[in-house]
């Protein structure tokens, strides 16, 4: 979560999907439905994090099938139905599915990676 640092300077900004996979990660903790307000409480109990971000946050992941969500009284209680490294893999299908040339993507995003995630590449093809 972003705070303002001890010379109360802001702290930097998020990465793309950071917010969600810690929103994510909090569900999956829980193991239980929670309210956006439980979600915001364990997540920031510093008050940081606006509730507005939350509920955000967890209607995209919703509308990405990454979690349920039940009416409670008057609020959702969402239950995650992934985890972190699944809404990333989700999001980058997205992105290729957005393009026509996969070849030249695949390509430029294979010869982009480390030697360690290329070789961990090249062994899961492999298995499969």
């Amino acid at each position: 979560m972003r705070t303002a640092d001890e010379s109360g300077d802001p702290a930097p900004r998020r990465r793309p999907g950071e917010l969600a996979s810690h929103v994510l990660n909090t569900l999956v903790e829980a193991g239980r439905p929670l309210s956006p307000g439980e979600v915001l409480e364990l997540l920031d109990p510093s008050g940081a994090l606006s509730y507005s971000a939350v509920v955000t946050t967890l209607t995209r992941l919703h509308e990405k099938k990454a979690v349920t969500r039940q009416r409670i009284g008057r609020a959702y209680h969402y239950t995650a139905l992934t985890d972190p490294p699944a809404l990333v893999a989700w999001r980058m299908s997205k992105l290729l599915e957005s393009e026509t040339d996969h070849t030249s993507i695949l390509t430029r995003f294979v010869s982009g990676l480390d030697k360690q995630d290329e070789e961990t590449l090249r062994r899961l093809l492999g298995e499969s």
